[in-house]
């Protein structure tokens, strides 16, 4: 009993961490594995061993896939990837929390496992490709700040190639970047770093952030689209199109807290309201007196709002803003502050209530877990499509022989009906599967039919059904004609979750 007693409150050895970090973090992502779903773009990805991130500005994605397969493309080689990025993780985390605590005990690991467990993660996460990849971006972020050297040179140097190798495999990265340059303001002011060395930390991130962008921009950003960089346009009201994007992302966010997550979080953001008290103590404490004190606690007061515009940070100021969750990594970092809020206010009434934060990381787990499922639903809806689809057209000579048929790209909220109850009871879950169309055209060479194609602006397939034509196929979920040579299949919309009775 006092040795279990001392695995959850003695100090843990590099080696314990580790393995307490690789357990966690495999466990995150086993659902995703055994799940085994490709996500949107792994369909052409793997269709044509594809790879296409160079003019997304993301050069060093590509040079890994090139490097991992021996080969100048991207073969599928799931999970392979993901599997060599959590151990990376794993790595990472434990480097960070000997950073933040030179004496861990398993309450400290629980302060960062939130960098991985952000549950919008998850829609990162799903990509086979990019998962791995966004993944790696983090791994380098973090050692970006662990980093330490006595040459002052190597100290400014190798953090901001690790930046520019982050925001080189995912550009978001860099909220994370500066999301832990908030934190270690914050944990510089706590642990009474002395004023000149505080300001020089500062400094040093600074000067980091700003040359790692410099050698980005020198050796990826040429190769991006000049679509992908149009910022705001700065003449037509640009806050008001900040404030709507921010709202964009706040109702994105809020779909988190439904049911018991919002009383976890609640009581979460209690306890963090607890360790601000408890920070500000620790500030009065400071040797430092006046002017001095009332600029740190000003800093420090400033961090949480600058966090929480982290959230989406730089996505919000671009004009093609991304609502997506694969763009709110600095989740993670509102939540690890939170985290370590909470640890201080906790483990000043006892050395073992820290341990109450495994409580919102079973949450998150649980939320993993139930994506998986959402997931395995979603891979089993395609794959009864797809069956479906490729024993209409193969028994029809007219379509086997089309010179095309188009698909019509039909979007619905309804169409993954086995997931209902889930999508009621958990919200987000629908917002991080991000897939409201019923098949893609890339599925179709999978079975071997390789004449269908997506429309496109000229929605051919869309008119086709509307011109009331007879059709070929009348099916469940779809409607194929056939008009000379080419083929057009209409998709129907699915009956709404609320007509349906159970």
């Amino acid at each position: 009993m006092g040795r279990m007693g001392s695995l959850f409150s003695g100090e843990l050895g590099r080696r314990q961490v580790w393995l307490f970090f690789l357990f966690a973090t495999l466990l995150y992502v086993l659902p995703l594995i055994l799940a085994d779903f490709p996500y949107i773009d792994d369909n052409w990805r793997s269709l044509s061993a594809g790879t296409a991130w160079t003019e997304q500005g993301r050069l060093f994605a590509e040079l890994f896939y090139n490097a991992l397969t021996f080969s100048g493309a991207a073969p599928n080689i799931f999970p392979l990837p993901l599997l060599i990025a959590t151990v990376a993780m794993a790595a990472a985390l434990t480097s960070l929390t000997f950073h933040y605590y030179p004496q861990p005990t398993a309450a400290c690991c629980l302060v960062l496992l939130p960098l991985w467990y952000n549950p919008f993660f998850l829609q990162n996460l799903s990509y086979q490709y990019d998962g791995p990849i966004m993944a790696l971006s983090l791994v380098a972020v973090i050692y970006a700040i662990t980093y330490r050297n006595p040459y002052r040179v190597l100290q400014w140097l190798v953090p901001a190639l690790l930046v520019a190798l982050a925001i080189g495999l995912y550009q978001i990265s860099i909220n994370v970047f500066l999301g832990l340059c908030c934190l270690e303001v914050i944990r510089g002011a706590n642990d009474k770093a002395a004023w000149p060395r505080w300001w020089e930390m500062i400094g040093w991130k600074i000067a980091q952030a700003a040359l790692g962008w410099m050698i980005y921009c020198i050796t990826a950003y040429p190769f991006m689209e000049q679509t992908r960089t149009l910022l705001l346009n700065w003449s037509a009201q640009p806050l008001l199109q900040l404030q709507v994007n921010i709202g964009r992302v706040l109702e994105k966010v809020v779909l988190l807290f439904h049911g018991g997550f919002a009383w976890v979080f609640a009581a979460l953001a209690l306890c963090a309201l607890a360790g601000c008290v408890r920070l500000g103590g620790n500030l009065l404490k400071r040797p430092d007196r006046g002017l001095k004190q009332v600029v740190m606690a000003l800093v420090c007061l400033l961090t949480l709002p600058l966090v929480i515009l982290l959230v989406s940070g730089i996505a919000l100021f671009f004009r093609d803003f991304n609502e997506g969750a694969r763009t709110l990594m600095g989740f993670a970092l509102l939540l690890v502050l939170l985290f370590y809020l909470s640890h201080l206010a906790l483990a000043r009434l006892h050395e073992r209530l820290p341990l109450l934060l495994v409580v919102p990381l079973l949450a998150m787990l649980s939320l993993s877990f139930a994506y998986g499922r959402v997931l395995t639903m979603q891979k089993t809806l395609v794959a009864s499509a797809l069956s479906s689809l490729e024993r209409d057209i193969t028994s029809h000579q007219q379509l086997r022989e089309a010179k095309r048929i188009y698909m019509s790209v039909t979007y619905s909220d309804h169409w993954l009906l086995a997931a209902a109850g889930s999508f009621k009871q958990m919200p987000v879950l629908h917002y991080l599967l991000n897939i409201d169309f019923f098949m893609l055209a890339e599925n179709l060479p999978k079975v071997g039919i390789t004449n269908v194609v997506a429309e496109r602006g000229r929605r051919n397939a869309t008119l086709v059904g509307y011109q009331g034509y007879p059709p070929l196929v009348d099916s469940r979920y779809y409607r194929i004609y056939l008009l000379g040579d080419y083929g057009f299949i209409v998709m129907k919309e699915p009956a709404p979750i609320k007509t349906l009775h159970w």
